[in-house]
């Protein structure tokens, strides 16, 4: 063994010798072992989760130690290898005593019970060295809930219990349990996307991005960080995740703006803000992409494809403050430094061009993620030989290995979450909070995203991004689902386009029927729709709402809850991405947290034109519409909020971008939002006439 380093967040061993070739084998064979499963899936679903949990936590006993800081301790080792040792054996075990156990009349044997106490604490105390002590506090809160204490709850929380035994049972092999619908996402499409992105980085992909970023964007104004926008967009494509783009891009952007003029923080805001897109970015989008696609059972193809339009527009969002900032303090463009595009390419373009390419043709053609996925692999070793750095057997090895060990957390959590997530499932809760969601709300969509948003914020502070996701989807995406849907039905109501076979439920449940007799104002309208009880405006809601504007109003309450799961990474006091960016930046962790937030504004409106407008309805004129309005809108908040737009603004002048800003991404009459835009493109004008800022030394 050698020195301990922090990865995501907790502390590794490493090893050195013999147990590395072990362990570096060992690897390479879970890697290989998944890719041949996804082509000849020899065993069931449930086995293969099972095994796949084994193994990850194997490697999580092994190298995440019991006591952080212990990792040269031989004793500590001996224990981790045993505890290690016995979750996999418990995990391999549980498959082949399911029939034993249905046999019994579902009455577990001493061993069955071993094995299933042995992986619920191996799960709780592996994703406490992991992630920290939210999620294992989540686990036992819930089991004890539906165990012990639920029946003490009063009111619509209130839980009579289940036995031990059942609880054990639906733990392991429900569902929605530890070896369930997540674990079957983590062990399919989440990790082979992790070894896709570990052989693009090990291709030189990565190099790539970089150089590309600056042959296009390097000789603008505020050239810099413009190259972190588009290196983080791309990168993200790659990582799915904030905090390594931010590792990963930042040692060079981050630099590179300081140079430029750019302050510490807000050049660590920008790699921060930008990381965070990454996320969001198609075709890969973290692992978030294929749990929305198995909860809402929308095409994975689909999501990536109405995502890309809102991921562009947040990338712009981030472009626009840094072009205002630079041309607020008078940056001028840098020199340029001899890159250009046609010299990126031929240095590694076609290992990351080819792949990524051939991914999405083969998600529209109807390909699996899964296949996509394994030949998007094959695609990066073959056109990697286009390049200067051509993978060979010891190359595709160490890609192997480094796809494994990159996925050890994720794959741990998933399989975990999978506890806490069956418990809402057995117990309701989640159609409970989501009424409850609804009640607070009064029905006000924009009030239910403000409480998502600050739930997400709280859960952020201990919770990954992804388990985020997965519990606020859970607990809250009923309920904005179905506001998003009552928006149609006030539309039909005001209208008097309702179906006339509606009628009869909404005079059954208002008090005052002869509201209904002549026309209905829309304030009217939206008073009759958010009064309506749960009984009777879900059976209005599948009467009246056409099913494929069902589907959009599904995909738009995760989409809003996936992009508001990712505000942790930017906003303080938790800001994981800016506090990575500060300590390469050499800014206050606080400042540059700050900074990073007031940057990922679009993380906030982009969600609320999800919500109000067809933006995910998979209507492209009316999608790249919206999307055009966005781009007018948010440059004119941006500029509202720097005070500068191609040169300084005044108050007033802040003022009307503001407004008009606001006008342009809000859905209103069309006649408005042309209005709005006309004002902030006349600003500009007007604007661009005034003398330039010369920066100051």
């Amino acid at each position: 063994m050698s020195d301990e380093r922090p990865t995501d967040g907790a502390v590794q061993r490493s090893f050195t010798g013999l147990p590395d070739t072990a362990l570096t084998l060992l690897c390479f064979l879970i890697a290989v072992g998944h890719i041949y499963v996804a082509f000849d899936p020899f065993i069931s679903e449930f086995q293969r989760n099972a095994y796949h949990f084994a193994g990850f936590a194997f490697l999580a006993a092994v190298f995440h130690p019991l006591v952080r800081g212990a990792t040269r301790s031989p004793a500590l080792l001996a224990f981790d290898l045993t505890f290690g040792v016995a979750i996999a054996a418990a995990a391999i075990y549980l498959p082949y005593a399911e029939q034993g156990i249905y046999d019994r009349g579902v009455k577990f044997s001493t061993a069955d019970w071993i094995a299933a106490v042995i992986c619920v604490i191996g799960a709780i105390e592996l994703t406490r060295r992991l992630t920290g002590l939210v999620i294992p506090l989540l686990i036992i809160i819930a089991l004890s809930y539906v165990g012990f204490w639920g029946k003490y709850v009063g009111g619509v929380f209130s839980f009579p219990g289940l036995s031990w035994e059942s609880i054990a049972f639906r733990s392991i092999y429900g569902d929605d349990a530890m070896f369930g619908t997540i674990a079957r996402i983590s062990s399919t499409f989440v990790f082979l996307f992790i070894i896709f992105g570990a052989f693009l980085l090990r291709s030189g992909a990565g190099d790539f991005v970089i150089n590309l970023a600056r042959a296009v964007a390097g000789r603008m104004v505020g050239g810099p960080g413009i190259v972190a926008v588009i290196a983080s967009g791309l990168t993200g494509t790659i990582s799915g995740s904030a905090v390594a783009n931010t590792a990963s891009t930042g040692v060079i952007t981050i630099p590179l703006m300081k140079k430029a003029g750019f302050p510490p923080k807000f050049a660590g805001g920008v790699e921060a803000a930008s990381s965070t897109g990454g996320q969001l970015m198609p075709p890969i989008m973290g692992a978030g992409a294929f749990v929305m696609a198995s909860f809402t059972q929308i095409p994975y193809e689909r999501i990536v494809a109405v995502a890309a339009l809102p991921a562009l527009l947040y990338f712009l969002s981030v472009v626009f403050f840094v072009r205002i900032e630079a041309r607020r303090l008078g940056l001028p463009p840098m020199e340029s430094d001899g890159e250009t595009f046609g010299s990126a390419f031929r240095k590694g373009g076609a290992s990351f061009v080819i792949p990524i390419g051939g991914l999405i043709a083969m998600l529209v053609s109807g390909f699996t993620p899964a296949y996509a996925a394994v030949f998007g692999i094959l695609a990066v070793i073959a056109s990697s030989w286009l390049t200067q750095n051509p993978m060979g057997p010891k190359a595709v090895f160490e890609a192997m290995v480094m796809g494994t060990k990159g996925m050890i957390m994720t794959a741990v959590l998933l399989c975990a979450v999978g506890l806490v997530v069956n418990v809402i499932a057995t117990a309701g809760i989640g159609n409970t909070f989501s009424l409850m969601i609804a009640e607070w709300a009064g029905g006000n969509l924009l009030i239910a995203i403000i409480m998502v948003a600050i739930a997400s914020l709280v859960l952020g502070m201990g919770l990954p991004v992804t388990a985020a996701y997965i519990v606020l989807a859970t607990l809250s995406a009923p309920a904005l689902a179905g506001m998003i849907q009552d928006r149609f039905v006030i539309d039909a109501l005001a209208s008097g386009t309702l179906d006339p076979s509606a009628m009869p439920i909404l005079m059954l449940a208002l008090p005052d029927p002869s509201v209904l007799a002549g026309p209905v104002s829309a304030e009217d309208a939206t008073a009759i729709v958010r009064s309506l009880p749960l009984e009777v405006a879900a059976p209005l809601r599948d009467m009246v709402v056409p099913a494929e504007v069902a589907v959009a109003a599904i995909l738009s309450a995760h989409m809003i809850i996936f992009w508001l799961s990712q505000d942790s990474n930017v906003t303080p006091p938790v800001a994981l991405a800016a506090f990575t960016a500060a300590a390469i930046a050499k800014a206050p962790a606080m400042a540059t947290g700050v900074a990073s937030w007031k940057l990922a504004k679009g993380l906030y409106i982009v969600p609320i034109m999800m919500a109000y407008t067809p933006f995910l309805s998979g209507d492209w004129p009316a999608m790249i519409t919206i999307f055009a309005f966005g781009v007018v809108g948010i440059y004119g908040l941006a500029g509202a909020l720097q005070g500068c737009l191609e040169r300084p603004v005044g108050l007033l002048e802040r003022l009307i971008l503001a407004v008009a800003g606001a006008a342009c991404v809000w859905p209103t009459e069309i006649w408005i939002n042309l209005v709005a835009a006309f004002i902030v493109l006349g600003l500009l004008v007007i604007n661009l006439r005034k003398p330039a800022v010369v920066a100051t030394a």
